[in-house]
């Protein structure tokens, strides 16, 4: 792939991206956890120095926009523990099932989740990789190896695991306890073969990134994208609940993140712009769930607002030529997303955010037209 530059310019906390309403920062969250005190702490930055809005990324992160003060803001980050490690802050990007470990799946994968994240800050290797580089750790369900995640786990059974590139199974098989090496292993490789190529998906063979691991399974097999968030009541295995509420195109007023940080429960970002909150007793899911559909979360299954996403679109976006997100909220309120196809609305040939399924629609000045095919 012709790339004017190896370097990609994926935002971080520390190095922030210049957008047309200033400076944006993005936190990464490794599976999508957040503690409560960390949620918090994000919510006072976007208020002290930001826009008041934080926004929930398709790859299960958090940033903020119009952030004044960059110093100030990585500082708060620093101190709720969510910049562990300033050489790796861009590359720690692993999205992971979201209820495993409370709800369904084969085995829990939270603790691969860990470790994968603490090895890839051990290795000053991968402080190279791009930013745009994903892991995928999917505990067998299917929701996460859909993702296309560059190099990934797909979880067969309490022991075994198929080891993914690009989101396709390359046959090769890997135990449980060998999964975050395998994967050390990839990353690796490919950032000494990638020259500019910034995902997997980009080099002219994958599989090159697999130099001593030899199939012994067929390989091939990919996962249909899940294109719809878990959200509403959500019995967990031990009995207890999880409240999963989605963010209307992403975006939450900083005090609605002051309210879920309020209920005070171990919480998950997922890659489909929602929030969960894990491990609540019905009493107090009750109350939280009384006290936060009012706000503008969405509990609602058969929401609209499910099947629809946009990119930052005007006037955040210099690039930008239509307010999509005015234009995806108006879908929303004509219900045309209730076919239950999902539309992704962007401001530019580069379609930020794509979720790879669904329909593009490319603003052009004078409505929108859809994309033939994913970026």
């Amino acid at each position: 792939m012709d790339r004017a530059r190896d370097v990609d310019a994926c935002p971080g906390a520390l190095q922030t991206h210049s957008a047309a309403d200033g400076e944006l920062a993005r936190i990464r969250l490794p599976g999508g956890m957040i503690a409560a005190s960390q949620m918090e702490a994000v919510a006072q930055a976007a208020i002290d120095f930001g826009s008041s809005t934080v926004e929930l990324t398709s790859r299960g992160n958090l940033q903020i926009r119009g952030v004044r003060d960059v110093g100030a803001v990585a500082g708060l980050f620093a101190d709720a523990g969510l910049l562990p490690s300033p050489t790796h802050e861009r590359v720690r990007n692993i999205v992971a099932s979201p209820l495993s470990g409370r709800r369904g799946g084969i085995c829990d994968v939270r603790g691969l989740v860990v470790a994968l994240d603490t090895a890839v800050q051990q290795d000053p290797v991968l402080s190279d990789l791009p930013g745009r580089f994903l892991f995928g750790i999917d505990d067998g369900r299917g929701d996460v190896s859909g993702l296309g995640a560059d190099a990934g786990i797909h979880v067969l059974d309490d022991t075994t695991g198929a080891l993914l590139l690009a989101g396709s199974d390359t046959g090769v098989r890997l135990a449980l306890a060998d999964a975050v090496r395998g994967l050390i292993a990839a990353a690796r490789v490919f950032t000494e073969i990638r020259e500019k190529c910034w995902r997997v998906a980009e080099l002219d063979d994958p599989m090159a990134v697999l130099t001593d691991l030899t199939p012994t399974a067929p390989p091939g097999t990919t996962w249909p994208a899940t294109t719809r968030p878990p959200v509403g009541w959500i019995e967990q295995d031990d009995g207890r609940v999880t409240l999963g509420a989605a963010a209307p195109l992403g975006v939450l007023d900083a005090d609605v993140v002051r309210y879920l940080a309020a209920v005070d429960a171990p919480m998950a970002i997922t890659p489909w712009r929602s929030v969960l909150l894990f491990d609540l007793d019905a009493g107090v899911a009750d109350v939280a769930l009384r006290v936060l559909a009012p706000k503008g979360l969405v509990f609602d299954e058969k929401s609209p607002w499910l099947s629809l996403s946009a990119c930052t679109g005007s006037p955040g976006c210099e690039r930008s030529v239509a307010d999509v997100r005015a234009d995806a909220t108006a879908a929303a309120l004509d219900q045309v997303a209730a076919a239950g196809v999902h539309r992704h609305f962007v401001g530019c040939e580069r379609a930020c955010g794509n979720p790879g399924h669904g329909e593009v629609l490319i603003a052009t000045g004078d409505g929108y037209r859809p994309r033939s095919a994913h970026p």
